[in-house]
């Protein structure tokens, strides 16, 4: 068991190593000899636990979508009960969370540009998180504009986009301006200008 969690622990190490390191040079700028040293073990123990540079990304991409990942899988089979705007907000309110540990913003923003390329090992990655992102909210919005609660012209799975583009580009200003940018009050005042809120006025259905 203490050879486990001493494993376990090297691990974390390595993963935070690699944020760094990833954060600042990018996936392809980053070497295996600059990860080992800064996770405080020799070359050969870093490829013990990690035998290529892929392992490594996705390690790391998987520490970075862990929490908005297990709520996609909770919240697969949407309840009918479930009020849908608490579900989006508390989907807005995870991505957001995840991404204001500054690691993981930086992080976020070499990758999602190294990985447009299709060649880039985090290009299947990024369609998929972005796609099954997109398909859950769109999913919501619909439940919204059934409810007569969208107060928007433009169909769900536009609402889904501008939302995720919202948080992306929030993400972005406040990696330059962290003092200046309120990611979630930005993404609570912009969710009340697409969908009825309580206590923020009445709805404006699409189809009045």
């Amino acid at each position: 068991m203490a050879q486990y969690a001493k494993t376990a622990e090297v691990r974390r190490s390595i993963v935070d190593a690699c944020l760094a390191a990833f954060g600042e040079s990018g996936f392809h700028g980053a070497s295996m000899a600059e990860i080992s040293r800064r996770a405080g073990i020799s070359h050969t123990g870093l490829l013990h636990h990690f035998p290529r540079k892929e392992n490594l990304l996705t390690a790391v991409l998987d520490r970075q979508d862990q929490h908005s990942a297990e709520f996609l899988r909770a919240h697969d089979v949407l309840d009918e009960e479930a009020d849908p705007l608490e579900v989006l907000y508390g989907l807005t309110t995870t991505l957001i969370a995840r991404d204001q540990q500054i690691g993981l913003v930086e992080l976020g923003a070499v990758l999602t540009g190294e990985a447009t390329a299709p060649g880039h090992p985090a290009h299947g990655y990024f369609r998929r998180r972005y796609r099954n992102v997109r398909s859950f909210m769109t999913r919501l919005f619909l439940r919204l504009e059934r409810d007569g609660r969208v107060r928007s012209p433009l169909p769900a799975d536009a609402l889904a986009s501008l939302l995720i583009a919202v948080m992306d580009g929030l993400h972005t200003q406040w990696l330059f301006d962290r003092d200046a940018v309120d990611v979630d009050r930005a993404v609570s005042e912009f969710l009340a200008t697409i969908v009825d809120v309580p206590g923020r006025g009445s709805a404006t259905a699409r189809n009045d």
